[in-house]
C-alpha cells in the first residue's frame, strides 16, 4: 500500500477498502491487515474518519514526497518506452487528430456535426422501447458482424443514397471508422507492404498503417483527386490504396471518374485493394451525392469504410464495412478478435431510427442546415478576410478549405488564430498541398449563425 500511495496509483483522499474486504481478497488474516492500517496511519500516509471509513492521506510530509519523486524517476528511467515493441513504438508516436482539443467544438473545429439538432425526442423514445423488453440475445454475445436488422437497414440504405453494390451479409458493424481502418491494414497488410495514402490526407488513416508496419507512398492530390499516375510511378505494386474519392479530406476535391476508372484499373492488373474512406458523403449540396466508388467495382477491390459519427454523434461509435463477399469471413474473425462485437443496444436502437425513417429525415434538415451554414460562412469570410484567406464555396462535405497569399506559413497562421479562440488546422499538418500553397480548414456545420459572424472577425483580427 505504501508503494502504491508513493507511486501515485492510490490518490490522496482516496477511500480505501474495509480490512475485512482486503483480507478477503488477499488470503490473508483480518489481523495482518489491521496491522499494516494501523502502521500507515501511524506514520501519516492514512487517515481515518469516524464512521466513514479509513482515506488516503491528503498530504504526505515532506521527505515523503521527496521519496516519492525519487521513486517516479526510478521508474521511468527502469521502464519507458524500452519495453514497447517497434510496432507499440510507431503506434505511441503516431497522432491520428490535429484537435487542439476534445470538449466543446468552437469555429471553425471540422468534423464535428451540429449535434444540437439531433432528433432527442425519437431516440429516447425508442431507447425506452429496446429497453422494456429486451430480448435476451441483446443482453448476451451478439454476432461479431453485427446486430442483423442493423446490417439490413445499412444496407438498403446505402443502395439508393450511394449507390454501393452490397447485402446485407457483407456490412460489418465496427466502433467508428478508425476501426474499420484498423482492420483494414490488419487483414490486408503485411509489415513493409507499400501503400498509396493522398498527400495531403487523412492522419487516422495514416497512423492505422504506420501501426500494421505499412510502408506509405504519398501520391499528390490535384483538381481532379489522388494522382493514379503519379501514384504508379512512383510503387505501382502497392498493395493498397487508401482514398477519399467523393469529397478529399482535407481539400474537398472530387475525384474525376476518369480518376475512378484509371484507380480501379490499376488495382485489378496489380490485385490490390482500394480503401474507401466515405466520412462525409451523406452532404451534397449540388445534385445528387455522387456514387461510391464501391458501386464502380466489377472485380471486388474496393473496401467500402462508412460512419455514423458525422451524421448522428460521435459517441455513438458505430461505423461499418461493405467488404467483398469472399473477405466477408476474414473480417469477421478480425473483428471478433478486435473487441468481440459492437454494443447491441445501441445497434437495435439504431436499426429502429432507421427503418423508421428518422435517420432519412435528419440527414436531410441537416443537409440543408449545413448548406446555408456554409453560404454564411462564404458570406462573411468574402467581407472580412478579403486578401487574407480565399474561401471558395464547396459542393459537399462539413469544412471549407480557405488558402493563404502565397509564401505564408499556415501553422502560423492556424496559431495565431488559436490565440483569439478560434480553431483552424493548417492543411499543411496533413501533408503537403500539390500547389504549395497554405491553407486552414474551417468547419462550420456545427457553428451557428453567431459563432460563424464572431469566429470569421477573430480570423482576420489574427491573419491581419
Amino acid at each position: 500500500m505504501r508503494a502504491e500511495i508513493l507511486a501515485g496509483r492510490l490518490p490522496a483522499r482516496a477511500r480505501l477498502p474495509s480490512t475485512r474486504a482486503v483480507a478477503a481478497e488477499l488470503g490473508v488474516s483480518r489481523t495482518t491487515v489491521v496491522a499494516a492500517f494501523d502502521q500507515l496511519l501511524a506514520e501519516g500516509y492514512l487517515e481515518g474518519r469516524a464512521g466513514s471509513g479509513t482515506y488516503v492521506a491528503p498530504s504526505l510530509p515532506d521527505d515523503m514526497l521527496g521519496v516519492r519523486g525519487v521513486a517516479r524517476s526510478k521508474v521511468r528511467a527502469s521502464g519507458g518506452r524500452r519495453a514497447l515493441s517497434r510496432r507499440g513504438e510507431v503506434m505511441a508516436a503516431t497522432p491520428t487528430s490535429v484537435a487542439r482539443d476534445r470538449g466543446v467544438p468552437r469555429a471553425f473545429r471540422p468534423g464535428v456535426p451540429a449535434t444540437q439538432e439531433f432528433p432527442f425526442g425519437a431516440w429516447r423514445r425508442l431507447v425506452g422501447r429496446v429497453w422494456r423488453r429486451p430480448s435476451v440475445g441483446l443482453l448476451g454475445y451478439g454476432e461479431p458482424a453485427g446486430y442483423g436488422p442493423l446490417r439490413r437497414e445499412i444496407s438498403a440504405h446505402l443502395g439508393p443514397a450511394r449507390a454501393v453494390r452490397c447485402g446485407p451479409e457483407q456490412v460489418i458493424v465496427v466502433s467508428g471508422s478508425q476501426q474499420a481502418l484498423d482492420l483494414c491494414a490488419r487483414v490486408l497488410l503485411d509489415p513493409g507492404d507499400a501503400v498509396w495514402v493522398e498527400e495531403p490526407g487523412y492522419r487516422g488513416a495514416r497512423a492505422a498503417l504506420l501501426g500494421a508496419g505499412a510502408t506509405l507512398v504519398p501520391v499528390p492530390v490535384d483538381a481532379e483527386g489522388l494522382d493514379v499516375g503519379v501514384g504508379i510511378g512512383r510503387d505501382p505494386d502497392a498493395r493498397l490504396a487508401c482514398v477519399t474519392p467523393s469529397h478529399q479530406y482535407p481539400l474537398g476535391v472530387t475525384m474525376s471518374l476518369a480518376r475512378r476508372l484509371e484507380l480501379l484499373r490499376w488495382a485489378g492488373r496489380s490485385s490490390a485493394w482500394i480503401l474507401e474512406d466515405d466520412y462525409d458523403s451523406e452532404y451534397r449540396y449540388s445534385g445528387r451525392p455522387l456514387e461510391a466508388l464501391q458501386g464502380l467495382d466489377t472485380e471486388g477491390r474496393v473496401i467500402y469504410v462508412g460512419t455514423f459519427s458525422k451524421v448522428l454523434f460521435p459517441s455513438l461509435r458505430l461505423g461499418y464495412l461493405i467488404v467483398p463477399p469472399d473477405l466477408v469471413d476474414a473480417f469477421t474473425a478480425a473483428r471478433e478478435l478486435s473487441d468481440r462485437q459492437p454494443p447491441g443496444m445501441e445497434q437495435a436502437v439504431l436499426a429502429h431510427f432507421m427503418a423508421e425513417g428518422h435517420f432519412a429525415r435528419h440527414v436531410r434538415r441537416t443537409r440543408s442546415l449545413y448548406a446555408e451554414r456554409q453560404a454564411l460562412l462564404v458570406e462573411e469570410a468574402a467581407k472580412h478576410l478579403s486578401g487574407l484567406l480565399d474561401v471558395p464555396p464547396a459542393g459537399a462535405g462539413m469544412h471549407l478549405v480557405g488558402r493563404l497569399p502565397a509564401g505564408k506559413d499556415d501553422r502560423e497562421a492556424s496559431r495565431r488564430a488559436a490565440g483569439r479562440g478560434v480553431e483552424a488546422p493548417a492543411i499543411s499538418l496533413y501533408g503537403k498541398p500539390s500547389d504549395g500553397r497554405g491553407g486552414l480548414m474551417l468547419g462550420y456545420a456545427a457553428v451557428d449563425e453567431a459563432g460563424i459572424r464572431q469566429g470569421v472577425r477573430r480570423l482576420a483580427q489574427a491573419l491581419e
